[in-house]
């Protein structure tokens, strides 16, 4: 047999080892992760719902959903371990705030690029008067002659109620 008919054989081979390979890799991940949950934890299911790990078993987690619930998951159910911050942060809404001296972003983006003299004029020109921003294109011109046209066309006919027709 010749080399260059083994080499697509070859080439497959390979492409499914390295992709065996690395979901292998992913799933160890995984279970290590699952295999080092502590009691208070906060986590987040396959399902997507967050809660705090009240008790780990060989092969089930005790979660804390809320105030008075309490519920049974397979070790196997849980997608990721969060930190205490990133728990904190999509449950509670409470942010951590870790560079206290760091800037605020505003929401308006508008209030970055505007000095306060510049925010004072463009407010007094919205509150005047529309902003003329140049000259008209001449296809505007056309169509604002054609739209005019069509516009008095449209008067000279009669107007037709529901009982007036022209079928006979």
């Amino acid at each position: 047999m010749n080399a260059f008919t083994l080499l697509p054989f070859i080439v497959l081979i390979a492409a499914m080892f390295l992709m065996t390979r690395s979901a292998k890799k992913k799933q160890q991940q995984a279970a290590s992760m699952r295999n080092e949950l502590q009691p208070g934890s906060g986590v987040r299911t396959i399902g997507g719902m967050y809660a705090t790990v009240k008790e780990v078993n060989e092969d089930t987690v005790l979660l804390d959903a809320g105030p008075g619930v309490d519920l049974l998951f397979a070790k196997n159910s849980i997608g990721a371990v969060l930190t205490d911050d990133e728990y904190n942060r999509i449950v509670h809404g409470i942010e951590h705030d870790l560079k206290s001296d760091a800037d605020i972003v505003p929401d308006d983006a508008s209030s970055l690029t505007e000095t306060d003299e510049s925010a004072d004029a463009a407010a007094a020109a919205s509150d005047d008067q529309a902003v003329d921003l140049g000259k008209k294109d001449a296809t505007e011109d056309k169509a604002d002659e054609a739209d005019e046209a069509a516009e008095a066309k449209a008067d000279e006919e009669p107007k037709k109620t529901d009982g007036d027709t022209d079928a006979k």
